[in-house]
């Protein structure tokens, strides 16, 4: 324990070093599945209490500039020599320690085990993210709130969730917040829509392309699912390729600009409807969410079941649109359930499962809802219903594992449903 004084950090880093040593060499023998869970959990737990212990101390080691010994420019190149770490991993702990300084209920989450390092970072950039005008009380609920959440959720879902936390603490200022950014985002995404296209000479047409992600969603989807179905794109011939009468000049065409181009190809992608394409849950087509008052003027944001968020004047606008399924939460739906008429879901009931639950459905599976199957929980030939209260969405992976008979289902509370291997 070279470098360690008589200071009760000292002391207790020794203890700590001084258990780890004595578990150096104990046996695992007899340590059964049950113990062996219940360990890992705990081991956790104090990882994560070493964790804040750790930049707890980096936070002190930064205003002490314990660098200086060494001449190394900052605290972060310092520890990154020092405990042979890459030098930006070692900026994300300093990054981190700071933070930690001015989020106190984090720390204590941190330091209790409550929360461990990958969340801490997560939670952090969350709040730093917030907008720097918000009141004092509302950006600490926000903290308190993805503190709380960090017990059920991991770093993947606490980074969405952060997203999004405003509208829990503070629906008024988050719908404010959002309606502005997104405007700001969607203004400077149409001024840099661009399309160009270059023949080579060898029969192949080369481009790029800058559009808004709104429009890039749709053309993803479009793509994803001829790809996921292996078929080719049905094509049809322009108007630009019919013969000529013999010895007629065609009429010189006007180039178009770059940005002409990208703002047609915008105009052709709102217009697809997805019909010659094949169908994953909702198809091609995309699904807009929105809430009655969003349609009919107010400023929350709208949701893509791409899991894109877009403003609400633009949502307001693709509601009218042929290639566009809005679907408005508290207005008139069309009548979803079918019972037993039918074996398959139909494509309303597809674009509410969609709606509902916003992806797969099995326990911690992120595929996004349109690349989702619709799935019977009690099945159709053993006299299940097609419809809502017996669909859900699963993706193709957890589809083959709902119907594989190795496995046990159980539909959890919240509607998730968790698979079990068969002893």
């Amino acid at each position: 324990m070279e470098g360690l004084g008589q200071h009760q950090m000292d002391r207790g880093v020794a203890v700590i070093a001084g258990a780890l040593t004595d578990l150096d060499e104990v046996s695992l023998l007899g340590l059964d599945q049950a113990a062996t869970a219940a360990s890992l959990v705990e081991i956790a737990a104090a990882e994560a209490r070493l964790g804040e212990l750790k930049h707890r101390v980096l936070a002190h080691a930064s205003q002490v500039r314990v660098e200086e010994a060494t001449g190394a420019a900052t605290t972060a190149t310092w520890l990154a020599r020092a405990t042979r770490t890459t030098v930006r991993t070692s900026r994300r702990a300093v990054h981190l320690a700071t933070a930690l300084e001015t989020y106190q209920r984090l720390r204590e989450g941190y330091a209790a085990g409550r929360v461990n390092t990958e969340q801490a970072e997560v939670i952090a950039r969350a709040l730093d993210a917030l907008p720097a005008d918000i009141p004092v009380t509302v950006r600490a609920a926000a903290e308190q709130r993805l503190v709380d959440l960090a017990a059920h959720h991991d770093a993947c879902d606490l980074r969405v969730l952060g997203d999004r936390v405003l509208d829990v603490v503070a629906p008024a200022v988050a719908d404010a917040h959002e309606a502005a950014r997104l405007e700001a985002e969607e203004r400077a995404a149409a001024r840099k829509t661009m399309l160009t296209m270059t023949p080579d000479g060898q029969g192949s047409v080369h481009g790029r392309f800058t559009v808004p992600e709104l429009h890039a969603g749709m053309l993803r989807k479009q793509l994803l699912a001829l790809v996921v179905h292996d078929k080719p794109a049905l094509t049809s011939s322009p108007a630009a390729t019919r013969e000529q009468v013999e010895g007629e000049r065609p009429e010189p065409v006007k180039a178009a600009s770059a940005v002409e181009l990208g703002a047609a190809l915008c105009e052709l992608l709102e217009r697809l409807d997805g019909s010659q394409v094949p169908e994953m849950s909702t198809g091609a087509t995309v699904v807009v969410t929105m809430t009655l008052e969003t349609l009919t003027g107010g400023l929350a944001a709208a949701t893509l079941d791409t899991g894109d968020r877009i403003a609400a004047h633009t949502a307001r606008r693709l509601a009218c649109e042929a290639g566009i399924i809005p679907v408005v939460l508290g207005g008139r739906r069309e009548v979803l359930d079918q019972g037993r008429r039918k074996r398959l879901f139909t494509r309303a009931q597809r674009i509410a499962l969609a709606t509902r639950d916003r992806g797969c459905t099995a326990v911690g599976c992120r595929i996004a809802a349109w690349f989702c199957h619709a799935h019977h929980d009690q099945p159709w030939a053993t006299g299940g219903t097609t419809d809502l209260t017996n669909g859900r969405l699963l993706c193709p992976t957890h589809h083959r594992t709902a119907h594989d008979p190795r496995y046990d289902t159980r539909v959890l509370p919240d509607h998730q449903i968790e698979f079990t291997l068969r002893c």
